[in-house]
């Protein structure tokens, strides 16, 4: 809002005539921002066991208390009854003995090399085949170390910028680091060549490739992935990367568009050299970001929040004033 409005005076003095004076002014008072509301769906049986903290967070910033202590996952069935298993999670995040102790110092080690990770990188639809089916090859066992799982879920067209992030992905490839990708999104007519050169490059690498006609075949993939990248050149808003985040993926975006106003800043890049290292990095040590927290604010984006908003603009009689 604040660029259109600080830059409509320098749009107007292009026009030949009829150029209104103080039209910023004018403008101003009627102007508000109120985000796309996005229902965010219930992904509790698709969540992997390192993003239960995760889904609670989801679940409670929703105000949904109530069904974040009666949930249980998947993974909890054999444990027992919500309860015990809630009981379980609240011990382990109590620094209760010596073992524990030792844990959390490793999760906040953990956590601080990311912090050191992010510092030092700052500084410098297609709808086709699946290369396996989303739920067969991305529910493997937990304590199994798994390659880094990236997530570019866009309109496969040049405004979201494939290319810059294939180059990335073929650099990673080259410097031999271990990773899986999943390139989803819709096409339309054309398709840029990057597409099909890139699947046959990245061959083993890719674990889904192609347009998910299934809502939750395709939530069930964000929330088996590790990172989410957006190379948009052209974002209004940027709803599948908010989608990634809620179903507990770290977002990596240009540091450029709608993205700093959604975003904090560990999030952002602003070369493809930055992307890079960041996820150079994380390929090395996959087990940081499966156990980070995400830092941002997701209630200011969901339907649940801004429903009242909507329909209190669109019942109010306008003002005689304005």
């Amino acid at each position: 809002m604040e660029s259109f409005l600080t830059n409509i005076g320098k749009f107007m003095k292009l026009i030949p005539d009829h150029r209104p004076k103080d039209l910023e002014s004018i403008i101003r008072p009627k102007c508000q921002v109120i985000y796309f509301p996005i229902r965010f769906p219930d992904v509790s049986r698709f969540m992997p066991k390192h993003k239960t903290r995760h889904l609670q967070k989801m679940l409670s910033l929703k105000g949904n208390d109530t069904e974040a202590s009666t949930l249980v996952l998947p993974f909890q069935r054999e444990q027992g009854s919500p309860e015990n298993v809630l009981k379980n999670f609240d011990a382990e995040a109590r620094p209760c003995d010596a073992a524990q102790q030792e844990n959390l110092g490793s999760s906040v080690m953990q956590e601080s090399s990311l912090k050191t990770y992010n510092a030092s990188n700052n500084s410098s639809s297609y709808h086709g085949e699946s290369e396996r089916n989303p739920r067969d090859s991305l529910s493997g066992g937990d304590d199994q170390p798994r390659p880094l799982h990236i997530v570019w879920p866009h309109r496969w067209e040049h405004d979201k910028d494939p290319e810059s992030f294939f180059k990335v992905l073929m650099h990673l490839k080259d410097l031999g680091l271990n990773f899986h990708v999943s390139v989803l999104g819709e096409t339309f007519t054309d398709v840029p060549d990057i597409f099909s050169e890139s699947k046959k490059a990245l061959g083993s690498s890719v674990l889904h490739w192609g347009y998910l006609p299934s809502k939750d075949d395709y939530f069930h993939v964000l929330c088996m992935a590790d990172v989410v990248i957006s190379t948009a050149k052209h974002e209004f808003f940027g709803v599948a990367m908010l989608e990634a985040v809620y179903c507990g993926c770290y977002p990596l975006c240009p540091k450029d568009l709608v993205y700093p106003e959604i975003f904090p800043a560990e999030y952002l890049y602003s070369t493809p050299e930055q992307l890079s290292k960041r996820l150079r990095n994380f390929c090395k040590r996959p087990d940081i970001i499966r156990k980070h927290l995400y830092k941002g604010e997701m209630t200011a984006f969901s339907w649940a929040a801004l429903h009242g908003k909507f329909r209190s603009l669109l019942t109010t009689e306008p003002r005689e004033d304005l």
